[in-house]
Formats: structure tokens, sequence, C-alpha cells
């Protein structure tokens, strides 16, 4: 009984001043605080739908494109803007959708990574990140149907609980065709969608579909002498769009997000030269925490695969491939 006094009186003379105090009273009082302060604690490491956790760091964002990010200079200042403009806006009409487009290799699961690392304090571990792989969520055309209601009601849950949620499509070149048309609702410009609003949050789909017609146009510089951050978004805005929106396999196939003008922006990844798949192999060895080595960097670059076969123009799978190409030079 003794020890148990000592143990209790040694907490309360933390919390108070142990000459003025009535027992019972008192007691109870610490024990509230102590109660309040486990609950604090919790939070602190529980993550949380509030800037504690969701804070967007431009700054961040522009260091990261401009040295992790290769050979994307549309891409980069196009997020750039979308991001911030959408970040500080308090009251936006609409959720932000983003439509990610280019060949293998040129960036588009990486750039998403870096969004949400400098969205979300925990990055893509944060529970307020959602990524779907469509041949791995939606494998089957004949279940459709089933898949259209699972996905509104993951997403409506999810944004029920964090309206700055974050949801990623890889893959939507591989969706059943009209799949994507049963998210249309929260795109949309609606104040709330039975009492939940998605205005505040964010939708990124990443496609291989227009990856081609891209590539026909940096090569049609390329052919006339032009540099190749010559090629801006209006050489491309146009062009992709269209091209998705009539290619059957696109995912995004006569979509209605495409024909009511939903999607924010179609953002063009450029296919990767040698000098970018160079710069790959150096940030990877960065990533390594290997010394920097640019005659590693030369053979692994050389080695890749690059198109038109001849001219060695643009590499086949970007940068995809560095990580094993660096094991096998190392």
């Amino acid at each position: 009984m003794q020890k148990t006094f000592t143990a209790l009186f040694l907490v309360t003379a933390v919390f108070v001043n142990v000459n003025a105090f009535e027992p019972f009273t008192e007691a109870r009082k610490v024990l509230a605080e102590i109660v309040k302060l486990g609950k604090t604690t919790y939070s602190f490491f529980q993550e949380s739908c509030d800037d504690s956790w969701i804070d967007f760091n431009s700054t961040g964002l522009q260091v990261d494109l401009e040295q992790k990010f290769f050979g994307q200079h549309i891409a980069s200042k196009v997020l750039l803007k979308a991001i911030t403009d959408f970040a500080n806006n308090k009251t936006p009409k609409k959720p932000l959708v983003l439509s990610l487009h280019g060949l293998t290799g040129t960036g588009k699961s990486f750039v998403s990574q870096l969004l949400a690392s400098n969205i979300y304090k925990k990055g893509m571990s944060s529970s307020f990140v959602h990524q779907f792989v469509a041949t791995v969520h939606f494998p089957y055309s004949s279940e459709i149907d089933i898949y259209k209601t699972q996905l509104q009601q993951w997403i409506k849950g999810n944004v029920s609980s964090c309206a700055r949620s974050m949801f990623i499509f890889d893959e939507i070149d591989k969706m059943p065709p009209g799949l994507i048309d049963s998210i249309k609702p929260f795109l949309d410009y609606y104040d709330n969608q039975d009492g939940v609003s998605y205005r505040r949050t964010i939708f990124i789909f990443l496609s291989h579909a227009g990856g081609e017609r891209i590539k026909q146009v940096a090569f049609e510089f390329w052919e006339n002498g032009k540099d190749r951050e010559e090629i801006q978004l209006s050489d491309l805005e146009e062009k992709v769009p269209l091209e998705v929106f009539n290619n059957k396999y696109s995912g995004l196939w006569h979509t209605s997000l495409i024909d009511k003008y939903l999607i924010d922006f179609f953002i063009p990844f450029l296919p990767l030269e040698y000098r970018h798949v160079r710069l790959c192999a150096l940030a990877e060895m960065a990533i390594r925490n290997m010394e920097p080595d640019e005659d590693i960097a030369d053979k692994v670059a050389k080695d890749m695969m690059y198109s038109p076969q001849e001219e060695r123009v643009f590499s086949s799978k970007g940068c995809k491939k560095i990580a094993s190409k660096l094991v096998y030079y190392k």
C-alpha cells in the first residue's frame, strides 16, 4: 500500500502544488491530465488530416523537379504551377485532375512520388494517398460493374475521412473501357455529393496512351534541327487528348471526363535521350550513396536500347532499367 501511495504522490507532484490541494479532487484532476497527455502523444504520432501532416512544400517540389526529374521541361513547369495554384486556393471549384502521358520510363510514376512527398509528411506511405494499378486492381473486363461500385465506395469513404486525399491511377490505359467514367461525379463542379465534398482532392492518371504521338512530335523537332527544349505544351495539348479519346485501348476512350473538360491538364512526357539517361544513372548512384562515377554513367547510358534503331535518338525504356544496370557495372 505504501508503494502505491508513493507512486501516486510522485505523479501528482509533477502536475500540482503538493502543499495545497484537497486529496480526492486534485487526484481526479491529475488523472484527467494524464489521460489528456496520453491522447496528445497518440495524436502526435497518429497521422491526421490537418496541416501538421498535409502541408504543400512549393520550394521543395521545385528543387526536386530541378535536381531529380530529368528531360521533362514541359511536365515540370505545368506540374509545379498546377499543384501550387491548387494548394493555395482554399475554395477550389472542383478537384484537381491531372493526366500524365508518355512512354515507359519517362518519369510518370516517379514524379507522382515527388508530388506526394512534397504534400504529405509521409509521402506515398500516407494513409491519405491511394494508388490503383489497373492490372492489379481491375484485371477482368467482365467484372466492370463490380469494379465501378467498389471504386466509388472506396473514393467516397476515403474522402469522407480526409477531403485532402490523393488518388493515383496507374496504367490507366489498361483499365476496362468505361470504368473511369464511374468516378465522373467526384471530378465535376459540384459543391458536394451526398454530403461529401471532393473539391480539395487530387486525382492523377498515369498512362502510356498518347506516348507514340508525343514521341513523333519530338522526333520531328529533332529531324528539323530544333532543340528539344523548344517543344512547348501548345505543340501537344490538343494532340494528346484527341489521341487518347479516340484510342479504344487508352482507358479514356470516349470518356465523359474529356468530353466534359473535367481533366484540368494533359501533361506530355517526352521520350528521354542519352544525356537524360546518363543523369538518371548519376542520380541513382546518389540514392545508393555511391561515389558519382562518370565512366559508369556513360556505360549504363550507352548500354540502353534506343530508337529509331539507326539514329539512336530516344531511349526505348527511358530510365526504367537504370537500377539493374548499375548492379551489373557496380
